[in-house]
């Protein structure tokens, strides 16, 4: 039974880790790519927007990489 409860907490944890991954590329890297290579056009976005929103992703990106390792500690021996 230990196995299959370590194989289910590995899984979460994988899981919360690919989705924090994922925030930090949506979230930071795009948009900063995005900016890098005038994608919009004549659009612009404010410097304070984009630097708020990259921190907000980072932010959410960092929590779901701290939740994931906390629920590494769940791993039995």
């Amino acid at each position: 039974m230990t196995q299959i409860h370590n194989e289910q907490t590995k899984l979460t944890a994988a899981a919360l880790n690919t989705a924090a991954t994922s925030s930090f590329t949506v979230g930071v890297l795009a948009p900063i790519a995005a900016v890098f290579y005038n994608v919009a056009g004549d659009v612009r976005v404010p410097p304070l927007v984009l630097v708020l929103g990259a921190a907000f992703w980072l932010g959410a990106a960092g929590g779901l990489h701290l939740a994931a390792r906390y629920v590494l500690k769940g791993l039995r021996p």
